[in-house]
């Protein structure tokens, strides 16, 4: 039975459901008795896909290939068709997306309304950027075709605009070509963040693709030290065998008990990941699953943190001052509160089309923090005002609980996008961090 939840099960909602199944239906959405919002696969970590006391417009059933241009690399398709679906229909055609996040299992509509980004910003920008045009469907009945030329405003507004301005029944997306599905991936091991840095301006040179694991846990020397990930499709004839395609592993049956994660358990597993690979830089051939999508091997992992939950911290700081990553780390250390999973990447200078949209050029870190009640959100609230006080900004799609005047603050043009959102659609996110200051 499906879960109408965040990915972060915090925090609790009550719903009630509109199952969509054709995107030619007539939908009138003036004559329902409460706030909607779209919902796809429920990935998103927050509140942003929650509409607590609302209707949800479940958009799975909007799940269909409508047209694939094999020769220009051309998809359009149901805003709800999931990524997964498209890669088995496009890899073996020789086509890939040039933007895609760290797990496949979410919707097309979903990575519209999220900009999502990936570990091919340096080279690619956001999700966005590979949107052609999509069709809008307005609360009054409207259904516009919005593109860079056509309803131009609408369709900045609506990339990262997470779900409000209306429902995308449909989009068309620009694919990159690829010589094999294989990856060519370095593994490099570093020290700490100084060494971070000089390896990440060396690798976004020569990788599409960049991300690094980092021990959040590490202090002294050691501070931000971790294992950087590099890669580019292949092309054949391959020196060794690639391989081969990764299943998912295992499904975590049960939420499992809140205990399980804790600082040890961080700690250790932090200890052990850093220390898996012996050497300095370490080269393979693999599928491009495990190296995308490393998570997806483990289905419903989000059990793993247990009925409370947990939130995923991620935000974007300017090159210009390394300090605040530091001081961040030494914040998480010195809390007690390891990141059981902590993602480092440079975002490079291409900008964002979305209106909230937001990736920007700056050094960005994604960390995942068990729920632990006041002191998870006090730590939360101190980084916040790091973030804030070096000009940064906090991810919108992965928030649980940032204040009002933090969000206002990260993002002052909230006021015109508000401009395009549609009257009958809301958000348990987007009340929350619009009330008055």
């Amino acid at each position: 039975m499906k879960r109408y939840e965040s990915w972060g099960k915090y925090p609790t909602a009550h719903h009630k459901i509109y199952p969509l199944q054709w995107r030619t239906d007539k939908l009138d959405m003036a004559t329902f008795d409460r706030t909607v919002l779209p919902f796809g696969q429920g990935r998103s970590y927050g509140d942003s896909c929650l509409n607590d006391g609302g209707i949800l417009l479940d958009t799975e059933g909007l799940n269909r290939l409508i047209s694939f241009d094999r020769e220009k690399g051309i998809l359009r398709c149901e805003a709800g068709l999931t990524l997964d679906k498209i890669l088995e229909l496009i890899v073996p055609q020789g086509w890939f997306f040039p933007v895609t996040p760290g797990t496949k299992y979410v919707s097309v509509g979903g990575c519209i309304a999220n900009d999502v980004h990936g570990k091919t910003h340096h080279r690619e920008g956001t999700f966005g950027h590979h949107v052609s045009c999509f069709e809008l469907m307005r609360s009054n009945g409207e259904r516009l075709l919005c593109s860079p030329t056509e309803n131009e405003e609408l369709f900045r507004a609506t990339i990262g605009g997470l779900g409000l301005t209306g429902l995308i029944t449909w989009a068309e997306l620009t694919l990159k070509p690829i010589k094999s599905p294989f990856i060519r991936m370095e593994s490099i091991k570093f020290e700490n963040l100084d060494k971070f840095f000089e390896v990440s301006a060396e690798s976004d040179e020569k990788f599409e693709a960049t991300m690094a694991w980092v021990d959040c846990l590490s202090q002294g020397e050691s501070l931000g030290r971790g294992i950087f990930m590099g890669g580019n499709f292949a092309e054949p004839p391959f020196d060794k065998t690639p391989t081969g395609r990764s299943k998912t592993l295992f499904t975590v049956p049960i939420n499992a008990p809140n205990f399980a994660l804790n600082t040890l358990t961080s700690r250790a597993f932090n200890y052990l990941y850093y220390n898996k690979q012996r050497i300095k830089i370490q080269r393979s051939l693999l599928y491009y699953e495990p190296f995308f999508y490393p998570l997806d091997i483990l289905d419903q992992w989000n059990r793993i943190y247990g009925n409370r939950g947990f939130m995923q911290y991620q935000f974007v700081v300017p090159y210009t001052d390394y300090n605040a990553i530091r001081t961040i780390f030494q914040k998480i250390a010195e809390s007690g509160l390891g990141s059981f999973l902590a993602v480092l990447k440079t975002f490079g200078d291409i900008p964002s089309l979305g209106i909230m949209s937001f990736p920007r050029q700056g050094v960005n870190l994604a960390l995942d923090f068990p729920n632990d009640g006041t002191k998870t959100f006090n730590l939360l609230e101190q980084l916040d005002q790091i973030v804030k006080a070096n000009n940064g900004l906090v991810y919108p799609a992965k928030d649980a609980r940032m204040s009002a005047d933090s969000f206002q603050s990260f993002y002052p043009q909230w006021h015109e996008f508000a401009k395009y959102i549609d009257p009958k659609f809301s958000s348990s996110f987007w009340r929350r961090v619009t009330v008055s200051k």
